[in-house]
């Protein structure tokens, strides 16, 4: 449904986006995973015909993105970060308003806008003003006025920024609920777990580049089966202790980062007992130790040595 080749995006001598190739298929949810200023928005913003690409293929169902855009638009519906919606209408106005730009109307209208509202679960909320929606009802009907006209590809730009946990939720599982539905979604996040729950591929990009791409169990695959064990040490002892750590052949790698020591090994139970005794013979306690198994997180790490949620330039 989607094929992207070569993509290149720049703002001046610098590339937002940066030689990015991937497909979706129809129906397929997949997921652009990466930290804050990644290329996520500017990818998708190429993808939806809102910025010209400086170089490579964007084809939406056949349709050339830069030399088709009106046929594109036509099978696409977007729902931006920041909230489209006008508030000092209602929700079922402002759902009446974006179908008619799409050019709709009369009673086919007026039966997709009772759908969607609810869909979104506002049907009971539709003649309020959406001035007086919470954040998560705000965002929910951002999300459903991107389906007004019954789109085939649904670009999603981090829909859950700024909401809790428990209107987090909702809009998550209304976004399962249309991938079951079949339709083909891009969902972009800086959320790991969003990621994980809910796409069935996933394309990892920092710094305006596709560093890995696949499914959950094949990325996590490319890590090899490593453990993370993360230890506090004095800042003093940390130097001796991640020299000595690295001569150890259950150790595949030592580092630090944020204040902790960070140990790659393929067994940390095995290496349990070397780092108690290490810490009984310099008179340190055990603390804060935790070991962790290989997951999407330590994929990133291994490949940017950045965390999901630090921001990227």
């Amino acid at each position: 449904m989607i094929e992207v080749t070569d993509l290149v995006k720049k703002y001046g001598t610098h590339r937002a986006v940066d030689g990015v190739s991937f497909t979706v298929g129809r129906g397929e949810l997949f997921g652009l995973l990466g930290p804050n200023g990644a290329g996520k928005t500017t990818t998708i913003g190429v993808l939806s015909t809102l910025l010209k690409a400086d170089g490579g293929q964007v084809r939406i169902g056949g349709h050339d993105v830069a030399s088709s855009p009106a046929q594109v638009r036509r099978l696409i519906g977007v729902v931006p970060q920041e909230i489209a919606l006008y508030t000092d209408l209602t929700a079922r106005d402002n759902l009446m308003f974006w179908g008619r730009l799409h050019g709709l109307g009369g009673a086919a209208l007026s039966r997709r806008v009772e759908e969607l509202l609810v869909m979104a679960d506002l049907a009971d909320q539709a003649k309020r003003r959406v001035d007086a929606y919470s954040g998560g009802m705000m965002r929910r009907l951002n999300l459903v006025a991107g389906l007004i006209h019954e789109p085939e590809v649904l670009f999603l730009d981090e829909p859950t920024v700024g909401i809790d946990a428990q209107a987090r939720s909702r809009i998550l599982d209304l976004i399962a609920q249309l991938g079951r539905q079949g339709l083909t979604v891009i969902y972009t996040t800086h959320y790991l777990e969003e990621a994980e729950h809910l796409c069935d591929r996933i394309g990892v990009i920092d710094r305006g580049r596709l560093v890995a791409l696949g499914d959950k169990e094949s990325l996590i695959s490319q890590i090899g089966d490593v453990d993370l064990i993360r230890l506090s040490l004095p800042e003093g002892e940390r130097a001796a202790f991640a020299a000595e750590c690295g001569a150890w052949p259950e150790c595949a790698g030592v580092g630090e980062r944020r204040g902790k020591v960070e140990i790659r090994t393929p067994d940390g139970g095995r290496l349990l007992p070397r780092i108690q005794d290490w810490l009984r013979a310099h008179d340190l306690p055990l603390e804060q130790l935790e070991i962790e198994r290989p997951n999407l997180e330590t994929l990133y790490l291994n490949l940017t040595g950045r965390g999901l949620r630090e921001n990227g330039s």
